[in-house]
């Protein structure tokens, strides 16, 4: 079996794969590895023999896919991030990674560790691969001819023994940290929902208007009151049923439907009057309600204000699905490929609707090869730019920071013209997931030889527990100070920390929604950077 596996690298691949994946859904103690075990069963595949391998571009192709696809998904709420919360997260981040070079320096003062060693360890405790890259890159631009090759190796054995205590490290922490500091992951997203909709419990309710006060007060006013988190939808007056705009004024004897969470939907039929026995909804005689797909790429990117429904349909939107998340629509709603609407409008006008939006699930299944080749290349070039710093420091964002950066940018325009650079929310999902088990079985596999090799020989377990203490420790302090002092929510916190995409992934589920990747790809850009700058900066300074 052995020799099939090392003669077939496919097969050794997708055989880590499918075992990581059967391996991450044991649960001990309630606590389960998910997608992070298929890097440890491929450290286990890899020590198997030295000539398990996999091709260096089946890793690289699993980090490029992976960031480009979360820099996309993200890169609104990335600018929006900053415009809300300015510099003050990128000081503490910085702050954090600066903690984990100094208590590694102090380590390797204490034990007699060398440059490569240190240097290679504190790239293996970021379990930042474009680190360990650029370290090799500055050993062989500026190293005698003749240490090249033992700082290399040195620098790799530092790498390999911290990296696994470098995600599994974190995710301990951050389990320790919730029970210590009691978390409550449900209250926060209730308190987040305004800024991060990544689930919101939608109700809708017929309210009849019997409040004097409110008389002559418009639809507009209304929904600024409640903080643009209520919509609006079909109204009756006088016996006629219509769909009110924003400029529609309430009076007395008005019923109309109220869309929102829970709490201001009874917030606002107290101050309106009291809810119908009868939901308006159930009458279809004129206005019906449908969800569509959106297919059509000529409105993806585009606000709802911008489609102007009630002028060309007279018709409205209430609600968009993303994924499994319902959202309050409202003017400013970006629509995405892969969205559903949830639509109210005259029957005659549904099929018009249908095609106006797309409604097919087919187009969605399909990827704009255009966009994403494009994005993709521009983000790999980016990567081989060479940035140079006084001291001789040279490094690129390679891999990971390339495409992230550029993903980030186009995420954020959305479109170019007839160009649609986001992907349906349900390929984005498929691609991601693909990239990072590419990504998390290669490096696996390559690194386990090595580090077997380096436990074998009695030096690896006071680095393997120098890596243990340097992941833990820093975690649980800057998982401290970020939400006792700082008061960072925690779910963002542990996005902010999840220095691997496996950590991201047991912090999505140990939150149970989507909030730690606000935190991940808020952070990923600027921590790609400062990693590959400390880790280089402490060689030069150790040598």
């Amino acid at each position: 079996m052995i020799e099939a596996l090392k003669s077939n690298p496919l097969l050794l691949l997708f055989l880590t794969i499918a075992l990581g994946y059967w391996v991450g859904k044991i649960r001990i103690r309630g606590l389960k590895m998910g997608v992070a075990a298929v890097l440890f069963v491929g450290l286990g595949m890899g020590a198997l023999d030295p000539q398990m391998n996999v091709p260096d571009v089946i890793v690289f192709f699993g980090l490029s896919m992976f960031v480009y696809t979360i820099g996309l998904n993200s890169g609104p709420g990335f600018f929006a991030a900053f415009q809300r919360r300015g510099f003050r997260d990128v000081y503490f981040i910085v702050a954090m990674l600066s903690l984990y070079t100094l208590v590694t320096t102090g380590l390797s003062k204490l034990f007699g560790f060398d440059a490569a060693i240190t240097a290679g360890l504190v790239a293996g405790s970021f379990t930042n691969t474009p680190s360990l890259a650029g370290l090799l890159d500055l050993i062989n631009n500026t190293q005698p001819e003749a240490l090249r090759a033992p700082m290399s190796n040195e620098a790799v054995v530092g790498y390999s023994l911290s990296y696994p205590m470098g995600v599994l490290g974190v995710m301990l922490a951050i389990q320790l940290m919730e029970r210590v500091m009691k978390v409550d992951y449900r209250q926060e997203e209730k308190k987040l929902q305004a800024l991060y909709p990544v689930r919101e419990e939608l109700i809708r309710r017929s309210v009849k208007v019997n409040k004097p006060e409110i008389v002559g007060t418009t639809l507009r006013q209304l929904f600024h009151h409640f903080r643009r988190r209520l919509v609006f939808g079909r109204m009756v007056r006088g016996g006629k049923t219509f769909l009110p705009h924003m400029d529609t004024e309430l009076q007395l004897g008005d019923q109309i439907v109220l869309v929102g969470s829970p709490q201001v939907v009874d917030r606002a039929t107290t101050l309106l009057g009291q809810p119908l026995e009868v939901e308006l909804s159930m009458d279809r005689t004129v206005y019906d309600v449908r969800r569509f797909f959106v297919s059509n790429p000529e409105i993806a990117g585009q606000t709802l204000a911008a489609l102007n429904l009630p002028e060309r349909f007279s018709a409205l939107i209430t609600r968009v699905q993303r994924g499994d998340i319902d959202l309050l629509a409202s003017g400013d709603t970006v629509l995405e490929l892969g969205d559903r609407v949830l639509v109210v409008a005259r029957r005659d006008d549904l099929p018009r609707l249908a095609k106006f939006f797309g409604n097919s699930y087919e187009a969605l299944s399909q990827i704009n090869l255009l966009s994403f080749g494009s994005g993709m290349a521009l983000g790999l070039l980016l990567g081989m730019v060479t940035f140079s710093l006084p001291g001789g420091i040279r490094f690129n964002l390679g891999y990971a920071g390339g495409p992230l950066i550029v993903a980030l940018l186009l995420g954020a325009l959305r479109r170019t013209g007839p160009i649609v650079w986001t992907l349906p929310y349900s390929a984005n999902l498929t691609l991601r997931q693909i990239g990072l088990s590419l990504l998390l079985a290669g490096i696996g596999i390559r690194s386990g030889h090595t580090f077997l090799q380096t436990i074998a020989g009695g030096g690896g377990g006071l680095l393997f527990l120098c890596g243990a203490f340097i992941a833990i420790v820093v975690a649980i302090i800057t998982l401290w100070v970020g939400y006792k002092l700082l008061h960072i929510p925690f779910s963002l916190l542990t996005g902010m920390v999840a220095n691997q995409p496996a950590i991201l992934d047991f912090a999505i589920e140990r939150s149970g929604n989507k909030l730690p990747t606000m935190g991940f790809t808020t952070m990923l850009p600027i921590t790609m950077i400062v990693k590959i700058l400390l880790v280089q900066m402490l060689f030069v300074l150790l040598t």
